[in-house]
């Protein structure tokens, strides 16, 4: 069984039917039981801003809201989640006193959205199904990172 949360690319992919949403399927499964998927709230904010930016037409938002129906949201607004904020923010910025970045690392400024969206994937015991390399350097210390190439050919 995998536990998964789908990034906002994962799902973009999913509404343009593209070859690394065949990838997703194939390789990990994530909306087949017995594995588990689910989405921040925050994945849905940025979503509905890209259909606005993008001017997406009645078609594409109603493959958007068929989507969102199939995986389970998680709301931000949790203790455990709001610590865990905190606690990569100051870790991806190299001022976490408890847990520092391994030689050689970097600090970093992360969107803040993709934070909130790393504490939900810790916090849920999943790993992160990405099209991004925004969380690298989370990848096996907070949770685990599945990148997603999107230029992935049928």
């Amino acid at each position: 069984m995998g536990r998964y949360i789908l990034d906002t690319g994962v799902l973009v992919g999913y509404l343009r039917a593209s070859s690394y949403a065949e990838h997703i399927e194939k390789s990990y499964s994530p909306f087949q039981h017995p594995n588990i998927s689910a989405i921040s709230v925050v994945t849905v904010g940025e979503l509905y801003s890209l259909a606005i930016q993008l001017r997406w037409g009645d078609e594409k938002k109603r493959k958007l809201a068929e989507l969102l129906l199939k995986v389970p949201r998680i709301d931000i607004h949790n203790e455990e989640i709001l610590q865990k904020y905190a606690e990569i923010d100051s870790y991806s910025q190299g001022k976490n006193p408890t847990n520092t970045l391994p030689m050689g690392l970097t600090s970093r400024n992360m969107g803040k959205n993709d934070i909130w969206i790393s504490a939900t994937t810790s916090v849920f015991q999943a790993t992160l199904l990405t099209t991004d390399k925004d969380f690298d350097h989370l990848n096996n210390f907070f949770f685990s990172v599945a990148f997603i190439d999107p230029s992935i050919k049928k």
